[in-house]
């Protein structure tokens, strides 16, 4: 197949003046190289597109693809993710991961909360505060978290996100509404282990990859998991396997029913948290999960379950192409 190549390189926004922190989910061109290099061991014809402003001055000149392989995250607002599917439905070209209005559902966290509670699946209380004068609407139990309503990387996750007290709650909340000019989520603090789980496929063919235990080192600056945490995750971060097969089979079987229930496809990542109780909680889902190979946790987790880098990029393409009129150039 001609797959076109749709990607926010973070050099670029660098360049442009955007901090550390803003550009945190954009792409290193390790990942666009590695990328590019798993098409092309397939067989494919790979044009480099770039972002959203680019893909939309191509497609009025007229280039076409067979199949757009799509992880550009936007730069702002709750419907970022969804720019891309958008315009390409629009132009009738298929591309990978999800649609536009299940990115905008799950980049959304509260949406993405109230959506797999409907489907049975446990995940904390929470609150969404949109200005100061919300803040007294909050009726949760201490301690609580807070971080932005629709960012990623852990952004807006710091030593001061979990919160024991009314002082610390307003102190959190008015400086993530003046650092990121969006609502912030408020919710219950999960305080058990921390569990990112691996899903692949799209609807009933979707299945579970694998699940790694994130150990947050005792040296490490705070005991959850931000920005800082995950930039320097040699550093910090410890990825273990789950030795006990009840609770793994517990932690798996809710990150595959909240990737279909918020219409995930080709591959999502589901954060998962053990509630007060032990039991297995919802955090959040990615539903373009970071591709970097030796750092994102997508990889991470096809490594230990004993696939390469090559194989997981043909995974996401391979269910990408069940959706094609006609199943043309399969790796």
């Amino acid at each position: 197949m001609k797959i076109g190549f749709v990607y926010d390189l973070k050099n670029d926004y660098m360049a442009a003046g955007f901090s550390e922190e803003a550009a945190a989910e954009f792409d290193s061109a390790v990942t666009i190289d590695a990328i590019e290099a798993a098409l092309r061991g397939m067989g494919h014809e790979v044009d480099r597109v770039g972002n959203f402003p680019v893909l939309c001055g191509r497609l009025l000149k007229g280039d076409r693809w067979d199949l757009v392989f799509n992880i550009a995250e936007g730069v702002r607002g709750r419907g970022r993710e969804s720019e891309v599917p958008c315009i390409l439905e629009r132009f009738d070209i298929p591309y990978t991961f999800a649609d536009p209005l299940a990115c905008a559902a799950t980049l959304d966290k509260a949406v993405a909360k109230r959506l797999v509670a409907s489907a049975g699946v446990l995940t904390a209380r929470h609150a969404v505060v949109s200005s100061e004068a919300e803040l007294e609407s909050v009726d949760l139990p201490f301690p609580l978290f807070a971080k932005p309503l629709c960012e990623g990387t852990g952004k807006g996750v710091d030593g001061a996100s979990r919160i024991s007290g009314p002082a610390e709650l307003g102190r959190k909340v008015r400086s993530l509404l003046a650092d990121f000019c969006q609502a912030v989520l408020v919710e219950e603090y999960l305080p058990g282990r921390e569990f990112t789980t691996a899903v692949l496929g799209t609807g009933r063919a979707a299945r579970v990859l694998g699940t790694m235990e994130i150990l947050i080192r005792q040296d490490a600056p705070t005991r959850d998991y931000s920005h800082d945490i995950k930039e320097n995750w040699q550093q910090y971060v410890d990825y273990g396997s789950v030795s006990e097969p009840e609770l793994k089979r517990e932690v798996e079987a809710l990150a595959l029913r909240a990737h279909t229930a918020l219409e995930c496809r080709d591959a999502s990542r589901v954060d998962v948290r053990l509630d007060r109780e032990g039991r297995p909680a919802f955090m959040e889902v990615n539903p373009l999960p970071g591709l970097n190979p030796p750092h994102s946790d997508l990889p991470m987790i096809a490594r230990r379950e004993g696939m390469s880098y090559e194989a997981l990029i043909a995974a996401i393409v391979n269910s990408a192409c069940e959706r094609l009129p006609a199943r043309k150039g399969r790796g």
